[in-house]
């Protein structure tokens, strides 16, 4: 193809509309004319880019995967330019530049940037506003990815956390629901065989000792098989069935309780309010643990709410940050938990409020707080702090990890950078966590040697912060 047939073709793209012909002109003569099949990938993921292309039919896309599946980020059509742009500092692509279809690109090397930049002033201005709308949609996604990716581990961890008070409160309902049937079965025992007064007195001084747990509190296996014994000697001695014993075991009962009882009557009426008593003993019991199941799960679900500030309204706001950072650590706990971690919390006392927004806010406690997880080991500790100094909340999370190589530390905070195996990091939490520190005009820094690595986050306090956010 011709250079006049080529610029012919340039000329006519809506979006090259403001170039002149000589600067086309000029590109043409400097650059390569690119037929590429459907699938083909013009920049391979990781891979330093030296030319610029300008897309002259079909389009060309790129599909990231930071930790939440391959995800389209942008695509370019005929009129656009990708790949190395002046001033641009991304030399290589997060994932794939492919041809969505069949495509024609003039590639230009980066060599001729210079006199791109002196003969075609206009082409030059429109790759640098290129330049920047593709930085605003790629900061967008990856912000985006990163929250998903967030939110993934969140919703991993509480959904681990929810599991055992959940099949807590199943079970037991279900055990519920049958030992009513046992406690229909006993009432109807006990008024077949008549109750007088003196028994029902007797029953009434019974029943709060079997719906009370032993003061002792919990019971080593030895303990509780002494205790089951005894109940089954006195049973065995008054010819009782023996299976009120472990119902009744785990109750404060005592056998002078069940000695007034068998004052009180004996035999088959005797045997129908003591399975009356273990029955009614156990529906308590099993209604106590769901009862503490069901605040579990609800202590939970307002912990993930106060987390995420569900009941806030969207924008900067005033912010306790204790109360954030033991949000963040109850929503870990899990991992705290698996870990056997050690975790310490000093805060000042009447420490300023900051101007953030909530969720936001603990975003960042979240990705500190996780990453110090991630570097401890087994039983490690870590210790957070947060202190007023001059017009800042400062706080602290250090660990005792194995540090970060010094060779590693000024690229942590870059997009896109980890240290952890592939499908495991996104990169992007750190560069995530900068940002938003930085929105409410705060700053991030850290230090680090072997068993010692700190994170500073410093935040300006709701009387210093700016009002317009």
């Amino acid at each position: 193809m011709s250079v006049t047939d080529l610029a012919d073709r340039l000329a006519a793209l809506p979006r090259l509309e403001g170039v002149p012909r000589e600067e086309l002109e000029w590109l043409v003569a400097h650059g390569t004319f690119e037929a590429h099949e459907a699938g083909h990938v013009i920049g391979p993921k990781g891979q330093r880019i030296e030319e610029l292309w300008l897309v002259v039919s079909g389009h060309v896309a790129i599909r990231v995967d930071r930790g939440a599946g391959l995800r389209l980020v942008t695509e370019w059509h005929a009129g656009e330019v990708t790949g190395m742009l002046p001033y641009s500092r991304m030399t290589a692509p997060p994932g794939d530049n492919y041809c969505a279809e069949e495509t024609e690109v003039l590639a230009l090397r980066e060599e001729h940037f210079p006199g791109m930049v002196n003969r075609c002033p206009a082409f030059t201005a429109y790759t640098v506003h290129t330049m920047l709308d593709r930085a605003r949609n790629f900061n967008t996604s990856a912000l985006q990815d990163e929250k998903m990716v967030s939110l993934g581990k969140l919703a991993a961890g509480l959904a681990h956390e929810l599991n055992n008070p959940a099949s807590a409160t199943k079970r037991g309902a279900n055990l519920l629901l049958g030992e009513l049937s046992q406690l229909d079965a006993a009432l109807r025992a006990l008024s077949v065989g008549g109750t007088t007064n003196e028994l029902f007195d007797a029953i009434e001084l019974v029943r709060p000792l079997c719906l009370t747990r032993p003061d002792a509190g919990v019971r080593s296996p030895i303990q509780q098989a002494d205790r089951e014994d005894e109940l089954t000697d006195w049973l065995a001695r008054h010819q009782l069935d023996p299976a009120h014993a472990p119902p009744l075991a785990d109750t404060a009962v005592t056998i002078d309780a069940l000695d007034t009882l068998a004052g009180a009557t004996s035999g088959e009426t005797l045997d129908a309010a003591l399975r009356w008593l273990a029955a009614r003993s156990t529906t308590h019991a099993l209604a106590t643990d769901i009862e503490h199941a069901a605040t579990r799960i609800y202590e939970l679900v307002a912990a993930v709410k106060k987390f995420t500030y569900m009941d806030s309204l969207a924008g900067p706001e005033s912010v306790e940050v204790e109360a954030g950072i033991r949000d963040t650590m109850r929503v870990l706990d899990v991992k705290v938990t698996s870990k056997r971690a050690f975790i310490t919390l000093d805060v000042e006392p009447g420490l300023p409020r900051v101007r953030a927004t909530g969720g936001e806010l603990n975003q960042v406690w979240m990705n500190l707080i996780d990453n110090a997880l991630d570097a401890i080991p087994e039983s490690g500790r870590i210790d957070i702090s947060a202190h007023h100094e001059l017009d800042r909340v400062l706080v602290r999370v250090v660990d005792n990890g194995p540090g970060i190589p010094p060779d590693i530390l000024p690229r942590i905070f870059d997009p896109f950078f980890t240290t952890k195996p592939p499908g495991q990091g996104t990169g992007l939490g750190l560069d995530l966590t900068r940002r938003l520190v930085r929105r409410y005009h705060g700053d991030i820094s850290v230090e680090s040697r072997p068993g010692l690595t700190e994170f500073r986050v410093s935040l300006l306090t709701e009387k210093t912060a700016p009002t317009g956010d």
